[in-house]
């Protein structure tokens, strides 16, 4: 049986893309929904093809990681958007992301967007942020659209790789594939000055071709809930409160209270930027009073 790429789900159809980069529109077979089984875009698939343009797909081959929000599978990096201003640059928010990804073992990049809005004041700090993310070890990207910005380092980036455009309402994602692939016209819409942030404009996710590597624009979105990671796993996707760590005097210091930790070290000695830590605190707190799932 023929394998391929699930590169759109739309209104209960799967769009296969076979060997020969032919596009096949399939519906997956009543098994699945019965083994509470969801193809997901991005998903290695076995199908079978009725004719031309139809098919059923028949199997959902191993995947290597999965996105919940927005439903992708086998992500190899995620893009995450975050604009300098309208809605104002939010580090907490953007560690919450790092962590998601980070969980999921989807290199992140970084991408600071509408540079060109923004006063010298504003870009000095936002430049100190992008200073302290690039020490972590993150690409970080300052990106303008209007003056085409950061975009001929992000190009090179995606090529042969398949990446997830992620990050609030209203910061750009749109417009920069936009920038990128010109011929994409993708719906892009104001700022509601009310909320603070943009109208849902991309309404299902779907892989597109941009230079030699896939892209999904996927729906914004402006909270995430640690779902499915675990206390002694939260400090992994803390790059820099991960590696400290291995100098704690206590195995399995969770860097909270415990003594001659070296995180906490770190952070008098400037090593670790004290925002990151406090993120880490409130996080840890928040996982820790999760609500058991049965």
């Amino acid at each position: 049986m023929p394998e391929g790429k699930i590169i759109k789900a739309l209104s209960g159809f799967y769009y296969v893309q076979g060997e020969n980069s032919e596009l096949i529109q399939c519906r997956g077979r009543g098994v699945f929904r019965k083994n509470k089984i969801t193809p997901l875009v991005g998903d290695h698939v076995v199908f079978q093809a009725e004719n031309e343009t139809d098919g059923y797909i028949l199997e959902v081959l191993e995947r290597k990681n999965e996105l919940v929000r927005p439903p992708i599978a086998n992500v190899d990096q995620a893009i995450l958007v975050f604009s300098a201003i309208k809605p104002d640059f939010s580090p907490l928010l953007l560690d919450r992301f790092l962590v998601l990804v980070e969980s999921n073992d989807i290199k992140p990049i970084i991408c600071i967007s509408k540079t060109d809005l923004i006063s010298n004041e504003l870009l000095q700090e936002i430049q100190e942020y992008a200073k302290i993310y690039r020490e972590v070890g993150y690409h970080v990207l300052l990106t303008s659209t209007k003056e085409r910005e950061g975009l001929d380092q992000l190009l090179p980036l995606l090529d042969n790789q398949i990446s997830v455009f992620a990050g609030q309402s209203g910061v750009g994602k749109s417009s920069l594939l936009n920038t990128l692939r010109p011929d994409l016209e993708l719906k892009t819409d104001e700022i509601s000055s009310s909320l603070g942030r943009g109208k849902h404009t991309t309404r299902h996710v779907e892989l597109i071709e941009v230079g030699s590597g896939l892209v999904a624009d996927t729906p914004g979105f402006s909270s995430l809930e640690f779902l499915t990671i675990e206390l002694d796993e939260l400090s992994y996707c803390f790059p820099e409160i991960y590696d400290a760590g291995a100098n704690c005097k206590f195995r399995g210091c969770t860097h909270i209270s415990e003594p001659k930790c070296a995180v906490r070290q770190g952070i008098e000695d400037g090593s670790i930027a004290q925002f990151r830590y406090d993120h880490y605190v409130s996080f840890f707190e928040e996982i820790k009073d999760r609500k058991p799932r049965y």
